[in-house]
């Protein structure tokens, strides 16, 4: 790992992607603020460095408390998509007009602990291009949140998806880093998932998450699990594989089950009935519907991808690059 010269104070944004955060976002916008202008005060980061909010299709004012922002703070810039098009588009967005030497991601809700910004810094500064913020502890969580987040990872793991556990979208990516992972032209994007995959030198800084200051989660147990869904089918194709085992399995079972049916027959020990062959049919035909529907999940990613459309379209842009003295 090459220590990175402190000489001279690397350029950082803070994209922070929005979703109807009416609520949340005066509160993000004083702390974010707060920690930006103490570490330009600390020349730990330089004066061009900024937060860039992206208003990910609201339905309330967000994108106007966004442009207020950009009016009054010179540090502050925005970017309205034309419509919602989901968490990950809306950070690829980000980080796509980010051009500093250091990006930080972050949820608007600032249950990531942001005082492990410098911490990152510190990491980046010591050689690592990606630094991961990791939660160590998930006290403030629901019984109900703990179980089905453990229960998350756990088959992210198990389904082949190579991601760090407990470690969301609060990260510190380095120029080279953010430049390749915009590379990636898929419309089907798991950034979680995808960040592993580029190799670079990475650590990771552990934090306690805090309760969500105002508004209500984006996350809830019905987007867990298309994220869940989403991440499993566009970074590994495990699932067709157990189709595969569970075909072969289906087929051995079929076998030894037909040989004791012809065996029971010889020995005139069969008995007339339809429960059997009516579980049978609905057993086989479940597990076929299980399979198709899996198979279609890839097949209809491949549509997508062929197409080749853009992910997201900008409709507005605040703030500029202005210097805060």
């Amino acid at each position: 790992m090459t220590h990175r010269s402190n000489i001279t104070p690397p350029s950082m944004d803070i994209v922070v992607p929005c979703y109807n955060e009416k609520e949340a976002f005066p509160h993000c916008l004083e702390v974010l603020g707060s920690v930006l202008c103490n570490l330009m005060s600390a020349k730990k980061v330089s004066p061009q460095s900024k937060i860039i909010f992206v208003d990910d299709g609201s339905k309330d004012n967000t994108w106007l408390q966004i442009k207020e922002a950009c009016s009054k703070n010179g540090f502050v810039s925005g970017v309205k998509l034309s419509r919602n098009r989901g968490h990950q588009n809306a950070l690829i967005a980000g980080l796509s007009e980010s051009k500093s030497d250091v990006v930080i991601s972050i949820d608007a809700d600032l249950q990531d602990d942001v005082h492990c910004i410098e911490s990152m810094l510190e990491e980046y500064n010591k050689g690592s291009d990606i630094v991961y913020g990791v939660r160590n502890d998930r006290s403030t969580d629901s019984v109900f949140k703990r179980t089905t987040a453990k229960m998350f990872y756990s088959l992210m793991e198990n389904m082949g998806v190579n991601q760090v556990s407990n470690h969301a979208d609060y990260r510190l990516m380095s120029r080279n880093a953010v430049d390749c992972l915009l590379n990636f032209k898929e419309q089907n994007m798991y950034i979680r998932g995808i960040v592993p995959l580029l190799g670079f030198t990475s650590s990771k800084v552990y934090y306690s998450r805090d309760e969500r200051v105002a508004g209500e989660s984006k996350y809830p147990i019905k987007k867990m699990i298309s994220l869940a869904v989403e991440g499993i089918t566009s970074l590994t194709i495990t699932p067709l594989r157990m189709i595969s085992a569970l075909g072969f399995i289906t087929c051995i079972i079929s076998i030894i089950t037909a040989i004791y049916a012809i065996i029971e027959k010889i020995n005139g020990s069969t008995v007339e009935g339809w429960t059997s062959v009516m579980i049978s049919i609905i057993f086989f035909g479940g597990v076929q519907l299980l399979c198709l529907g899996v198979i279609g999940e890839y097949v209809g990613k491949i549509y997508i991808e062929t197409k080749g459309r853009p992910r997201f379209f900008v409709e507005e842009k605040q703030g500029g690059n202005d210097e805060v003295k």
